[in-house]
């Protein structure tokens, strides 16, 4: 367990530095407070408090998010380049709708708002009823850690970690206790069909067995909402399937909110609804 601990207390190390470089950066008197919704309860304000999570907004119990008047913009040299502009866009619990556009069209931009992988030039973006505009990154990172779940293009899995190690690394850094760790990520890695794989490192893995594990790491803390990256980017048409096949059923089984980038108009028939971008602006 040598190995999975140094890669805990290598990523506190970097959570840490992170959070010395914003605290400088915030703005004096801004409150630490996670919402401002009435509907959540009250938390404490002192470094290292838990965060009040899964609270729902009364009023739209099935709103799980809802970007608001988000614009997000880049500098270019001296020019300064607008890649999204979204008045309100809304997702509901269960739904499983892909964002797709054509390439620059602003699609992993407005994955990483929805996220919390960045931070909007100006609006808001609210999870499970939490307006996140009002929290700070440390506060960010632990939402990120027990409600989301990530899949990326490439994998991002440990190499020198096993399947099932790079699956409850996450858990272990909740605070889990090993029986529940290797408990859930042999259970998830065996929905995702990779149950007589949990020993095997990622180099003996082809490119679908390691995003499977990848999607495994996503789904083990049962995350509120996986966002997926262009998950078969990587991956041949066989693979692809697979891989879809796996997101439609925890989407129609177990009703996963599932948040979806891609530029494959054939994707499109795994779902009910598209979302379409074009030069960072919903089309109607």
């Amino acid at each position: 367990m040598d190995k999975i601990e140094r890669e805990i207390e290598r990523e506190i190390e970097r959570e840490i530095e992170r959070e010395m470089e914003t605290e400088m950066e915030n703005e004096p008197g801004k409150e630490n407070i996670e919402t401002g919704n009435e509907n959540m309860p009250d938390r404490k304000k002192e470094a290292g408090t838990e965060i009040a999570v899964n609270t729902l907004n009364e009023k739209n119990v099935d709103i799980i998010i809802e970007g608001i008047d988000i614009v997000r913009t880049f500098l270019m040299g001296e020019v300064e380049v607008r890649v999204l502009l979204l008045s309100a866009l809304i997702f509901r619990m269960g739904d499983g709708e892909p964002i797709m556009g054509p390439s620059g069209s602003g699609k992993t931009t407005l994955l990483n708002q929805l996220g919390l992988l960045d931070t909007p030039n100006s609006g808001k973006v609210i999870i499970n009823g939490a307006d996140t505009s009002l929290m700070f990154d440390r506060e960010k990172g632990r939402f990120r850690l027990h409600n989301l779940g990530y899949v990326f293009q490439d994998y991002a899995l440990l190499p020198e970690l096993t399947a099932s190690e790079n699956v409850f690394i996450s858990l272990m850094m909740q605070g889990k206790s090993k029986a529940e760790y290797e408990s859930a990520a042999a259970k998830i890695l065996e929905a995702v069909g990779l149950g007589d794989r949990l020993s095997q490192l990622p180099s003996k893995m082809s490119g679908g067995q390691q995003q499977r594990v990848s999607i495994a790491r996503a789904l083990a803390h049962n995350p509120i909402i996986l966002f997926a990256d262009e998950p078969c980017a990587n991956l041949d048409s066989q693979n692809s399937k697979e891989v879809l096949d796996l997101f439609k059923k925890f989407n129609k089984e177990l009703g996963q909110t599932i948040v979806m980038v891609t530029h494959e108009d054939w994707h499109a028939e795994y779902t009910d609804r598209v979302i379409r971008l074009k030069d960072g602006v919903l089309e109607q």
